[in-house]
């Protein structure tokens, strides 16, 4: 009997088997698609090697039973081919509706298929001189075939018409796979002697199984627990499925790796084993110091909050005297996000604005933080489009100078316009656009700008000695800031002293020695700089002493204050007298009344910013402002 490559098939298989059946597997659509498919082959080869049998031993079996084994091997066919429809069909329709509809069209036409070939009559091919060549032939097989093929027609046709919704692998595995069959189909049909129909189909199988549906790949080597791949196929199932569920992020205050030293290593996996016995929950290892709880019951995910919490106050190890204090973000609603993949960004972003604000370290992702993490998504796209599409604009605020009676330098204030054309105030996207490092690209263009004025406008003829251009703490912190601001002036053949660009305190706190690099370099090349919002940090006097600044400018709520609160006006006295010692300049800003111009001047401010001049003004007007203010009489 040739059998040989059957057989070969079959032990494949149960091999295949093996190493499935004894790896931690997760519930996922496409596993589930895969287990129906490898059932339905292994039922293949062995029908296949059950009909090859049943013909040698037909003249000692009743006909009916051999023609239904040899029935049951071509319905498996059919069911083999089907199998792969079904396979694509989980990628492509992700609504469990959709995909249920789908399924259950293809499975009554392959139904239909079936009954037909059962119906259809079968004829048998063997030897009675001892050749071992058995199979069978006749419209049953023919009407398998021209089926078959018309199922793996809708494979291939599918994977080209959805190919934007369909894995990139499991494209290729799902092509691979049915032509290794097709081939095998098509040879053995010519060839009806060659029974290596089976033998394909197995291999195809192990195609799918190597490259896309070995449970090692969703699980993360160090720990056994689910990986990052895995969690995303899972919420991105659960979601299509309007399947709610809860998720707690464990996070290390260190990276999850290090905070338990090398002679501790049990003690660490420790955690990993309690963790996986919890009975309602999958466990993810989402990134290097962040572990993820998946539960599909809130009323248990609440439940186990306080467990967790108290079994990692009793510390770890043998004598339970380590200890790893995490802090959590719990989010009790998976729907209050639009889509799977804002569940991760969702946490992430309630971790960043509360890492430092939760006294218990727990946080929690509700509607009110899904709505702001929407919202800066909303800033996010603004911004990109402003700066894609050349929507940034500089507006400049004249700063008057009490020791000449005129208008001597400005601030560059950025703004962005939306698709409409209407201005952005600065408020609603500079955090945003520090937060996630595009303010190194807007602070880029504003500067740009900046250089492109002074040079085309000859700002000099009005009086002007420089423009004031803000650091953001970002931007502070980065390495090439001086390299590329460089370049900018002297593309833009721009002096460097008509450039005073204002750092804040915090900037010279949180990136100190990359901003003074930055700051030796520029005033190397000949820029100025400015302390902006003195009076709003902490240890301000110890930043003047540090840093090497020409001006010392006072926040607004600083000069409101001293003619609201009678002790900041000893406070800023004092301040001054100091800043006058160092020989630095001062600059007012928020001055709105003749009253408060008056006293600032009286104090020996020497610049004074604010409505009571004018407003920020954009590129025309201020030029038309200059212009306009060159013929008056100087401000008393």
């Amino acid at each position: 009997m040739n059998i040989y490559l059957q057989c070969g098939g079959l032990a494949l298989m149960l091999t295949l088997l093996y190493f499935y059946m004894h790896q931690k597997r997760m519930d996922l659509n496409t596993e589930k698609a895969f287990w129906r498919a490898f059932c339905v082959t292994f039922a293949c080869i062995c029908f296949d090697i059950l009909s090859v049998f049943s013909i040698w031993y037909i003249d000692r079996l009743p006909e009916p039973l051999v023609a239904f084994i040899c029935k049951t091997y071509l319905a498996s066919l059919l069911g083999v081919a089907l199998s792969a429809v079904l396979y694509v069909c989980v990628d492509v329709y992700k609504k469990k509706v959709q995909y249920q509809n789908e399924s259950l069209k293809y499975t009554l036409l392959t139904f239909a298929g079936i009954i037909l070939v059962y119906i259809l009559p079968l004829d048998y091919h063997y030897s009675e001189d001892g050749n071992t060549v058995l199979y069978t032939e006749g419209p049953s097989v023919f009407a398998t075939y021209l089926l078959a093929v018309g199922l793996l027609i809708v494979v291939f046709f599918l994977i080209y018409k959805e190919r934007g919704h369909i894995n990139p692998k499991r494209r290729e595995a799902v092509r691979a796979w049915v032509l290794v069959w097709t081939i095998a189909s098509l040879v053995q049909f010519f060839h009806n002697e060659l029974l290596i129909v089976g033998f394909a189909c197995s291999i195809g199988i192990m195609i799918l199984y190597l490259k896309l549906e070995n449970p090692e790949t969703n699980l993360d080597r160090q720990t056994g627990l689910f990986n990052h791949n895995a969690l995303v196929q899972y919420t991105r199932q659960l979601c299509n499925e309007g399947i709610s569920f809860s998720i707690l992020s464990i996070v290390f205050e260190r990276s999850f790796h290090k905070n338990i030293s090398t002679s501790q290593e049990s003690s660490k996996m420790e955690i990993v084993e309690y963790l996986l016995k919890l009975p309602d929950a999958y466990v993810f290892k989402n990134i290097e110091d962040e572990i993820l709880l998946l539960f599909k019951d809130r009323e248990i995910a609440e439940k186990y909050l306080p467990r967790l919490a108290a079994r990692f106050e009793e510390g770890w190890g043998r004598n339970r005297d380590i200890f790893v204090r995490p802090s959590y973000v719990y989010l009790p609603d998976s729907t209050i996000v639009d889509n799977a993949d804002d569940i991760l960004y969702l946490l992430h972003h309630v971790r960043q604005d509360n890492w430092e604000l939760s006294e218990e370290h727990f946080c929690i992702a509700d509607k009110k933080s899904a709505s702001k993490m929407y919202k800066e998504r909303e800033t996010e796209l603004l911004i990109t489009n402003a700066i894609e599409k050349d929507w940034v604009e500089v507006y400049y605020q004249p700063i008057y100078s009490t020791k000449e009676h005129r208008f001597t330098s400005a601030e560059a204030l950025v703004r962005i316009k939306d698709a409409n054309g209407n201005i952005v105030p600065p408020g609603v996207f500079i955090d945003v656009a520090e937060k996630n490092g595009m303010i190194l690209s807007l602070g880029e263009m504003v500067f740009e700008k900046v250089c492109k004025l002074i040079k085309n406008a000859s700002l000099e003829q009005y009086g002007l000695h420089y423009i004031e251009v803000n650091l953001s703490v970002v931007q502070c912190a980065y390495e090439k800031l001086a390299e590329d601001y460089i370049k900018i002036m002297e593309q833009h053949q721009v002096s460097p002293g008509f450039i005073n660009l204002e750092i804040t305190e915090s900037a010279s706190m949180e990136a100190k020695k990359t901003l003074l690099d930055n700051m030796v370099s520029l005033l190397n090349y000949g820029v100025h700089f400015s302390l902006d919002d003195f009076g709003t940090g902490q240890s301000n006097l110890n930043y003047i002493v540090d840093m090497p600044v020409d001006i010392v400018k006072f926040d607004k709520s600083m000069t409101n204050a001293y003619f609201e609160n009678g002790k900041a006006k000893y406070v800023m006295d004092a301040a001054i007298h100091m800043i006058h010692g160092m020989s630095l300049s001062i600059v007012s800003e928020g001055i709105e009344t003749k009253e408060q111009y008056q006293t600032m001047e009286e104090l020996g401010v020497s610049y004074i910013q604010g409505y009571y001049f004018s407003k920020p003004l954009p590129e025309k007007e201020f030029i038309e402002f200059l212009a306009g203010h060159l013929q008056e009489e100087p401000v008393t």
